[in-house]
């Protein structure tokens, strides 16, 4: 498309205004139209006014193209459901904005709700009706508050009544109806009750992307007082609100509507913006619209850093994944709306507005909306007649600007709100209380490590799967060898990797099911038993199930005399995974012509292909101890030959639950293999081997065994893992979201079956990619993207404080050195005034209030806390001065992960027992330990101790003992973060060597 140097906004409100000033900084807008526009867009520098009946499709397509205008933005919502963006690009103009069934479904309540409901996006209870006694009937009937009550005018304007009582719902029901003014239908709604949010995104149809949350202020007065309206002003961001709930909004709401709007064939391109309530069940969406909202447009478009019109065409073409919009940090915006007297209702118009001079010298925003010029000045022409807008570097300051803006302008009757952002600020001095009975929002599946048995030479261990989350689960299993693969480990007396092998092969296994991994348990049979082989593989498994976020149970041993000889053995593993009835991935049926195959990169050679390598060994002039042939890598032949091959959980069980994978195998069986695990009889598939990196040691098989192409590709995976089948239109889509967590290539495409004998899967050039390392792009309409660099992996790290703890800035300290293992992601307090909060809070660090006096018993305080830790997804937790007893459910199951300090004792106390007596009973303090906190205290458990630095006088212990406290936690931190030190089986601290 040729650049828009043109742009006309449709509409006269402040959204309008602040959509045309922010368009107007792009240095590739040459001017911005505004029809009709307001006081505030006539003749403002590059902005100006347009008299163009905008009601009118053909006129405003015919004064596009006298005008040369490149792009359209049309703001009111009833332009865009009477098809003001069809006509237009019907036109072959761009417009921005959605199509008029998208805007429609949208635009009504009842539509929009049974849009929810069909697609399981949680809202509030409802029901629609046309007969006024009907209403009322199921108003006083219901076992739930219904008393949100909404109509729309044929001319758009909604009305909605939030009632105190059910008989005020009742009335409200008999005025909107009576006379019909208010349309032949209301929709009887839910009450929620909540913290609510204005969450929005960019979108293409496809992706979205994320806009800062904003918090609209409805109703008319003060403390949320008065008739609601269609907003007073609003704040952006919210402070206070967990990374992993932004998250979910965007994944589980956002994307949800725009996927399931596409799938009606109402794809929504432009802006989605969700009102949402964040209630005891969870989030809950009060309404969507397919626009910007006003105001949050005029708090949400100060803070984009991106240029708007770029962003904007990203958007048009369908390349929103390739420019996300960037937004500027640390800043706050406060908009307050000035309205004219008798708003929301009829209000007074033709009044002269000042002070709008005074207002922009002190460097704030003013949006006009219902203003006019006349002779010159500026009068009211509407009901929100002003949007003063603030852009801060944080929320307080902020909202004093806007404030100090809105009492120097002046026209009569002028009704606003000094509260804007007030609600802000409180989250901001006291955080998000938690109560006991309010769940937090969905989070990662929280695997139980049940307790284990061992008896009758078998494990056993007990998984509730209600309490893990689930509500209809299916149980998926899987088992699995490594052959000869084992065999050439034993030759090469390498075991580190072969435990993760076998856990790679059974989880990805699953995760073909959609599943995620529940447990694991191994089976080793063996000539001759060898304790330091064994404790070798059983670490490869255990680290293996770390990682796939799966509990390993155990394994068990058999010593055999046949027919394994001494010095061989055979390992097997077994693992269980859930997934949701409605969310097993279907496969084969779904694999549809002209579909993309993704292809994930891993490095290892599976078992099934040690048959051939041993083969091509026994006739090599290397053997498994030669230096690695080329470039193959570092060590020896052996080493890179038992390289183990990828596991693909957790990380990408988000992607294939997204409902934008309709297949997904590894490729444990060769590359071939894996693939016709997707096709159906019909269908084939066609592969270009030059579009993947190949590892250089299938190169070397390949020329070492004399092997054929076809042969290669069907024995070993040739680099690629697994293999997803996507519908080409979200190709890029996905293949982004992939290559945030690792290495991933576009190989090749679903194509009508092949006629010729043989194998109906294709895969070209594999003898040329056998002889080269750097893969190619595969189709011009698709790129391939650059893997990111790999980042380290930090640790989550909750602290628990009750307001006598230090250590919390040598912790935050810790974190932010180069190279730390360590995010601190949370603190949370059973007191509200703990100074370690406040603390938190100037470092950026999400807090939360969890009062013990408030909960029934120890459990039900535990219990809280557990949720909201599984919210921030926290790995390890520290105790800095936290004064509650924690309980035995919660140690065991956080067993490993939580740390303390205490001073060290001379002599030591004995093990599984703490120090009762005084200090002054013979015990003295030496220093401070860091340690594991477990059921039964003990020795073996440290972490890290440090002594007690030179000092003469007693009264100075307790400051020493506090520097090396100060000193030890944070160091103790590291090592456990980094995987240096961990807790053994058997309660005892393990050190990597």
């Amino acid at each position: 498309r040729a650049m828009a140097e043109r742009v006309l906004v449709i509409g006269s409100g402040g959204r309008e205004h602040a959509l045309a000033w922010k368009l107007a900084q792009s240095p590739q807008v040459k001017h911005v139209f505004v029809a009709p526009g307001n006081a505030g867009t006539a003749d403002s520098g590059k902005i100006s006014n347009s008299a163009v009946l905008v009601s009118n499709h053909t006129i405003v397509t015919q004064f596009c193209k006298d005008h040369n205008i490149g792009l359209v933005l049309v703001g009111p919502e009833i332009l865009l459901a009477a098809g003001m963006a069809d006509a237009l690009r019907a036109a072959g103009l761009g417009c921005f904005g959605p199509c008029a069934r998208a805007a429609q479904l949208a635009s009504s309540s009842s539509c929009s709700k049974a849009f929810l409901d069909r697609h399981g996006i949680p809202t509030a209870r409802w029901k629609a009706f046309s007969d006024p006694q009907q209403a009322c009937r199921f108003i006083s009937s219901t076992d739930f508050p219904a008393l949100v009550v909404r109509a729309k005018t044929p001319s758009a304007r909604k009305e909605v009544t939030i009632a105190a009582s059910k008989e005020e719902a009742c009335r409200a029901v008999q005025e909107m109806m009576q006379d019909r003014m208010f349309g032949d239908m209301v929709v009887i709604e839910e009450l929620l009750q909540g913290e609510e949010l204005s969450c929005s995104c960019f979108t293409d149809g496809v992706t979205v992307a994320s806009m800062p949350p904003a918090q609209p202020h409805k109703r008319l007065q003060d403390g949320d007082q008065g008739p609601s309206t269609a907003g007073m002003g609003a704040y952006c961001p919210v402070p206070q609100v967990p990374e992993a709930l932004l998250e979910h909004i965007r994944d589980a709401i956002l994307q949800h509507i725009v996927d399931s709007m596409r799938q009606e064939g109402a794809a929504c391109v432009g802006v989605l913006q969700a009102g949402l309530m964040l209630t005891q069940e969870g989030v809950k969406v009060l309404n969507f619209k397919c626009q910007f909202g006003d105001p949050q447009c005029q708090v949400i478009l100060p803070l984009l850093k991106s240029d708007f019109y770029e962003v904007i065409q990203a958007t048009m073409d369908g390349k929103l994944c390739s420019c996300m919009p960037a937004w500027w940090e640390n800043r706050a915006a406060v908009c307050v709306v000035m309205a004219s007297p008798g708003y929301p209702g009829d209000s007074e118009k033709g009044m002269e507005v000042t002070g709008l001079l005074q207002a922009e010298q002190l460097g704030l925003q003013v949006f006009h909306g219902g203003t006019a010029l006349k002779d010159g000045r500026v009068v009211t022409s509407g009901g929100r007649v002003l949007s003063v807008t603030a852009v801060k570097q944080d929320l307080m300051e902020a909202l004093a600007e806007a404030n100090r803006a809105v009492a120097t302008i002046h026209f009569q009757g002028a009704t606003f709100r000094r509260d804007i952002g007030q609600r802000g600020l409180r989250l901001l001095r006291q955080p998000l209380y938690v109560s006991p009975d309010v769940p937090c929002c969905p989070s990662p599946l929280p695997i139980l490590d049940g307790p284990c048995r061992k008896s009758g030479g078998g494990f056993a261990a007990f998984f509730d799967l209600k309490a893990s989350g689930y509500d209809d689960p299916i149980l998926v299993s899987q088992t699995k060898g490594l052959g000869d693969k084992l065999q050439v480990a034993q030759v090469c007396k390498r075991h580190d990797t072969v435990g993760q092998d076998l856990v790679a092969l059974c989880v990805n296994d699953l995760l073909a099911q959609g599943a995620e991994p529940l447990f694991f348990l191994s089976h080793l049979a063996c000539g001759k038993l060898d304790a330091e082989v064994m404790e070798t593989i059983k670490e490869g498994i255990a680290e293996a199930c770390r990682s796939a976020g799966c509990a390993f149970l155990g394994g068990e041993v058999t010593a055999v005399a046949a027919p394994c000889p001494p010095g061989h053995c055979d390992l097997a593993g077994f693992a269980v995974g859930a997934v949701e009835r409605g969310q097993r991935l279907l496969g084969l049926p779904r694999a549809e012509e002209g579909d993309v195959l993704l292809g994930l990169s891993s490095p290892g050679i599976p078992g099934r292909g040690f048959g051939v390598v041993r083969n091509i060994l026994l006739t090599s002039s290397l053997r498994c101890s030669s230096p690695a042939p080329g470039s193959c890598g570092h060590g020896t032949l052996g080493d890179v030959l038992l390289t183990p091959g990828k596991m693909f959980s957790p990380a990408l069980l988000p992607v294939l639950r997204s409902g934008h994978v309709k297949g997904f195998a590894p490729t444990a069986e060769g590359l071939l293999g894996g693939i016709s695990r997707l096709l159906p009889e019909h269908l084939s598939a066609t592969l270009d081997a030059l579009s993947w990196k190949i590892p250089e040691i299938f190169c070397w098989l390949y020329k070492e065994g004399n092997l054929s192409a076809e042969e290669m590709a069907q024995t070993f995976p040739c680099g690629i893992g697994a293999v997803l089948v996507v519908q080409k239109d979200l190709a890029q889509h996905v293949l982004q979201d992939i290559q945030r967590q690792q290495e991933a290539w576009l190989i090749g495409k679903v194509v009508a079956p092949c006629h010729t004998a043989g194998s109906h899967i294709e895969v070209e050039n594999l003898a040329e990619a056998l002889q080269l390392s750097s893969p190619r792009q595969l189709l011009s309409d698709i790129p391939t993207y650059r893997q990111p660099q790999p980042r380290k992996r930090k640790v989550k790290v909750a602290v628990l404080v009750s307001g006598t703890g230090t250590t919390l800035s040598a912790l935050i300290s810790s974190a932010r050195e180069p190279g730390s293992c360590v995010q601190l992601v949370l603190v949370i307090s059973n007191k509200s005034g703990a100074q370690e909060l406040r603390n938190a809070a100037r470092a950026g660090i999400a807090t939360r209030v969890i009062d013990h006096k408030l909960f029934g018993s120890r459990s039900e305080f535990d219990s809280t806390i557990d949720r909201v830790l599984q919210e921030f997804s926290v790995e390890l937790i520290c105790l800095s001065g936290f004064m509650r007893v924690l309980s035995t459910p919660f140690l065991r199951k956080w067993k490993g992960k939580i740390l303390n300090a205490s001073p060290c004792l001379f002599p030591l106390p004995k093990a599984g027992s703490a120090p009762q007596e005084p200090l002054g009973s013979g015990l003295q303090v030496t220093g401070c330990t860091v340690h594991f906190v477990l059921e039964e205290p003990g020795a073996g458990a440290a972490i890290h101790r440090e002594p007690l630095r030179a000092g003469d006088a007693e009264a100075a212990l307790a400051e020493r003992l506090q520097e090396a406290e100060l000193r030890a936690f944070p160091r103790a931190l590291q090592l456990v973060a980094s995987g240096a030190v961990w807790l053994g089986a058997h309660g005892r601290t393990c050190w990597r060597r």
